[in-house]
């Protein structure tokens, strides 16, 4: 490995190079780097030397700091390209194995915003969905959701471990053809923060999205993406013509 010398350059920013190295070229996502005696002993430098590199490599977002176990690679964020297209799908198109731990399901009378999503009459009860999204094995997602029962009767009764897209299109006939999706951002609170093994205040990515059959309102779910593991990415196009001094048809990127 490289060396840490006298000179111009400060000893903190030689060893934050070194490390950055060792993250992006050396190390698999997740994997734990040598303790803060380990790499003052390796390079001879204090410890707080150590500190202020391993600090600015977790600041940047590539490494990460884990209470009382140590410091790790960060994972490589997943890119979201916003098709409707179920978790299991997504994660499958992306090599990785999704699992999902049902946390609850129940019939419940929706608050007002689900109602009117899912067009119910007052009082009228929904079926309410609660899961743990994980890919290969790591927590990704905390999903709470609302179903229809006229479009799903009997939901409680099916295994919602599985895809929920492929059982309602197995299931019932319903083929889920149109959403319409809101993307902002919160910080974890306490019993989300748990379910993904993260912080408390930790950065999320929040997505509700309503989605519907044939003009029919099924299913309305907000979940909860670790903003450490997940990004969006969006193609931006000007459609509108005379919208803006560059417009034309197919627009500027």
């Amino acid at each position: 490995m490289s060396e840490i010398v006298d000179g111009p350059k400060p000893k903190h920013a030689q060893l934050r190079e070194i490390l950055r190295r060792l993250a992006e070229d050396e190390l698999a996502p997740g994997s734990p780097i040598p303790s803060e005696r380990d790499l003052a002993e390796r390079y001879g430098v204090s410890r707080i030397t150590v500190r202020a590199a391993v600090g600015q490599l977790v600041s940047e977002g590539l490494l990460t700091r884990a209470k009382g176990r140590g410091t790790f690679t960060a994972r490589r964020r997943l890119d979201a390209q916003l098709y409707l297209e179920s978790f299991t799908d997504d994660m499958v198109h992306r090599g990785l194995t999704p699992s999902t731990d049902l946390l609850s399901c129940e019939r419940a009378v929706p608050g007002t915003a689900a109602a009117a999503a899912l067009d119910l009459g007052p009082q009228e009860p929904a079926f309410r969905v609660m899961r743990l999204r994980r890919a290969d094995g790591v927590p990704l997602a905390v999903e709470r959701g609302w179903y229809s029962p006229r479009e799903l009767p009997d939901l409680d009764r099916h295994d919602l471990g599985r895809s929920l897209y492929s059982l309602i299109a197995e299931k019932y006939g319903v083929q889920l053809d149109h959403a319409h999706q809101t993307l902002w951002a919160e910080s974890a609170d306490p019993e989300t923060a748990k379910l993904l093994e993260i912080r408390k205040g930790s950065p999320l990515l929040v997505f509700r999205r309503v989605a519907s059959t044939a003009g029919r309102p099924v299913e309305d779910m907000t979940s909860w993406y670790r903003g450490d593991l997940y990004q969006v990415t969006m193609q931006l196009d000007r459609t509108v013509p005379g919208s803006g001094p560059y417009s034309a048809k197919g627009g500027t990127r």
